[in-house]
């Protein structure tokens, strides 16, 4: 796949996509014989991967550092677990104040829907 249709596949940048791979969060993508680069399965598990670390708040510090302990072996699994299981976390966290936050929205609005009742019934 191109740069162009990654990009578009995974609503990433093409510039994101360069930057990634000029960090090392990507491997160096193949190119094809016109110097294109020819993006394989391999990289596009690898951005889809970092596309969700990112969504969920990990930093790229953090995802440097994950896929620095990835090229290092098996031997960081438990490291690289314990990075997602602190990401889990914070997104754990997230969702319950996001969830708060929905119901107090929607105590809000019930409100709203009441005072809007009483004015209809003033008006009738």
């Amino acid at each position: 796949m191109t740069i162009k249709e990654v990009s578009t596949m995974y609503n990433i940048s093409a510039d994101t996509l360069r930057y990634y791979e000029k960090i090392g969060l990507i491997d160096p993508v193949k190119r094809n014989e016109n110097g294109i680069r020819d993006y394989k399965e391999i990289d596009l598990k690898r951005i889809q991967f970092l596309k969700c670390m990112r969504l969920s708040g990990l930093s790229i510090d953090m995802l440097l550092q994950y896929i620095e302990l990835l090229h290092q072996g098996e031997h960081t699994i438990p490291q690289r677990k314990e990075i997602l299981m602190k990401q889990r976390e914070v997104i754990l966290l997230k969702m319950k104040e996001l969830q708060e936050t929905l119901e107090h929205l929607n105590k809000k609005i019930e409100t709203y829907d009441d005072v809007l009742l009483e004015i209809e019934k003033t008006m009738s």
